[in-house]
C-alpha cells in the first residue's frame, strides 16, 4: 500500500493519477478537505481509502501502519501558500508533521518521498544547485520557504539524506490546480484573463538587464513532475534532496505567448506596476540544475513549455477537465 498525504491537492492527486496509469490503486489518501473544492480532484481516481490528516496522525502514533501494510509514503501534504503569515501553523503543518512521518518511515523501513521547495533557494544568489553541502547557507524569502528549509536541515542533522528523498519543486503548473485560489500557477491565471478580457497582465521589470515580461522562471508541467516522483518510488536505492524542474529558464512573455498560440489568439500583453511590497523579494531568474537527477538515472526529457501549455489548454482548461477525466 502507498500512502499519499496531500492526496487531494494539486501534486498529490496528480501522483495518484500517475500511479493509476501504472496499474496501482492500493492507495490511502490523506488530506484535509475543509470547504474548498479540491475534493473534485479525486472523482476520477482509484484508491483504497481516504483519511483526514489529524486522524491519520493519530493512527500513526497508535501503530495502525507498519511495513506489513505500507510500502511507501509520498508526503505532499503541506501548506504551500507563499503568503501564509501564521508561522506557528506552518511549523506544525510543514515541519512537525514531516518529522513525525519521516521518523516513522525510517523506523519501519518504509520508502519516504517528501515535498521540499525551490522557495528554499531565496533570491538565488547562491544558485539553484541541489548540493547537500549548501543546504545550511540558503536563506528563504518567506515563512513558507523557511518551513521547508527547516525540515531539509532536520533531515541533514539526523543523517537521513541517504535514507529518504526530498524534492524541490519549481513553478509547477497543470490540471488539478483549480482549487488553489491565489496560489494557482500563472498559466491558469493568465488563461482566465485571456478568456475574460482578451489580454494578459504581466509585471514590469525594475532591473535594466531584464525588459518587461522577460523575467525568467523554470516552469515544469505536472505530468513531468509525476514521472519524476514515480522514478524515486522505483529506485529505492537513490536518496537525497533533488531539484524537480525543467532545467531551462523561460520568460513570462514566452509563457503567455504559448497560451495565446494554443488558443489561436493574437498576443496582447499589458505591463503593470509591481506591488511595492514585492519589489525587494521578486526573483528575476530561476533555473534549477538538473545534473544530479540525471546522474541518478532519470533520462526522460521534460515537455517543452509550448507543448505543455498546449496540452494543458486543449485537453483540460477549455473543457474544464481534471486528470483522469475520460
Amino acid at each position: 500500500m502507498v500512502i499519499i498525504t496531500g492526496g487531494a491537492g494539486f501534486i498529490g492527486s496528480a501522483v495518484i493519477w500517475g500511479l493509476n496509469n501504472h496499474g496501482i490503486d492500493n492507495i490511502v489518501i490523506v488530506d484535509q478537505l475543509d470547504s474548498d473544492e479540491k475534493w473534485k480532484n479525486l472523482r476520477e481516481l482509484s484508491y483504497e481509502d481516504y483519511l483526514e490528516k489529524n486522524h491519520f496522525r493519530d493512527l500513526i502514533k497508535r501503530g495502525r501502519f507498519s511495513s506489513d501494510n505500507t510500502s511507501a509514503i509520498i508526503h505532499m501534504g503541506a501548506c504551500s501558500s507563499t503568503t501564509e503569515l501564521n508561522a506557528s501553523y506552518l511549523v506544525d503543518n510543514n515541519y512537525q508533521y514531516s518529522k513525525e512521518l519521516a521518523s516513522f518511515a525510517v523506523e519501519h523501513n518504509i520508502r519516504f518521498v517528501y515535498a521540499s521547495s525551490a522557495a528554499t533557494y531565496g533570491t538565488g544568489e547562491q544558485g539553484y544547485k541541489d548540493d547537500h553541502a549548501q543546504l545550511r547557507s540558503l536563506i528563504p524569502l518567506n515563512m513558507y520557504g523557511y518551513s521547508k528549509q527547516m525540515f531539509d536541515l532536520w533531515v541533514q542533522r539526523h543523517k537521513l539524506l541517504d535514507r529518504i528523498v526530498g524534492l524541490k519543486f519549481s513553478n509547477v503548473f497543470g490540471p488539478n490546480e483549480y482549487h488553489k485560489d491565489d496560489m494557482r500557477s500563472v498559466p491558469h491565471k493568465a488563461y482566465g484573463q485571456i478568456r475574460d478580457t482578451g489580454k494578459v497582465q504581466l509585471f514590469k521589470s525594475y532591473k535594466d538587464i531584464y525588459n518587461d515580461g522577460e523575467q525568467m522562471r523554470d516552469f515544469i508541467y505536472i505530468k513531468d513532475v509525476v514521472e519524476m516522483i514515480i522514478f524515486f518510488l522505483d529506485k529505492r536505492n537513490i536518496n537525497g534532496i533533488f531539484n524537480v524542474g525543467s532545467g531551462n529558464a523561460r520568460t513570462w512573455k514566452d509563457l503567455v505567448k504559448a497560451l495565446f498560440s494554443a488558443l489561436k489568439i493574437a498576443p496582447e500583453i499589458e505591463y503593470v506596476d509591481m506591488p511595492e511590497g514585492l519589489k525587494s523579494k521578486y526573483q528575476y531568474f530561476t533555473e534549477l540544475t538538473m545534473d544530479k537527477l540525471h546522474k541518478a538515472g532519470y533520462s526522460t526529457p521534460t515537455m517543452t513549455l509550448e507543448d505543455a501549455i498546449e496540452d494543458y489548454v486543449k485537453n483540460y482548461l477549455v473543457s474544464d477537465k481534471y486528470l483522469g477525466t475520460s
